[in-house]
């Protein structure tokens, strides 16, 4: 989100941007990006709202579908029970462990309006969102991917005077 806010404002936000005076505009952006077809919405930096473009998405993709140890070794047993139902369903409603999956990449979730105006959240495969996006991937060796997009982050901080993370341990 910050460089949604940076492209608007030009200038680097403290605390949240609901507060400033372009915070309609930053919503509005956000909103039309949400809606956008080669936008996928996932919290990937900085544990925060990521707006991601379809050129990255076999980089997400292979790296959500890895598996690799860092993404497993700390779930919790009720995140693993949940993950093996995902895997088994393709698609969950609500899983009470489900931050847990999403920060490690494990599942893409996505934030739905229910019919009764309530906010739930919906838990897919990677597999489940390609189809659903009519994205088909290519796969990229996992440890490849996590270092492009290492990269890309360390030139956006530098930029930016920034600071996000990324979820798995570095690999440059």
């Amino acid at each position: 989100m910050s460089d949604v806010t940076y492209a608007i404002t030009k200038e680097k936000i403290r605390g949240s941007w609901w507060s400033h005076k372009f915070a309609q505009r930053i919503f509005d952006v956000s909103e039309m990006l949400e809606d956008h077809r080669d936008v996928l919405i996932m919290k990937l930096i900085s544990g925060k709202v990521t707006f991601v473009h379809r050129e990255l998405w076999n980089h997400i993709y292979s790296i959500g579908t890895a598996r690799e140890e860092w993404q497993l070794k700390n779930l919790s047993a009720s995140a693993r029970q949940l993950l093996e139902r995902v895997d088994n369903e393709g698609s969950v409603r609500n899983g009470k462990t489900a931050a847990e999956l999403e920060l490690q990449l494990l599942i893409h979730a996505q934030q739905i309006h229910t019919e009764s105006g309530k906010h739930a959240k919906v838990l897919e495969t990677w597999q489940n969102w390609a189809s659903r996006a009519g994205f088909l991937p290519r796969r990229i060796d996992p440890v490849a991917a996590r270092r492009f997009l290492e990269r890309r982050l360390t030139d956006i901080n530098k930029r930016r005077a920034g600071g996000g993370r990324l979820p798995w341990p570095s690999t440059l």
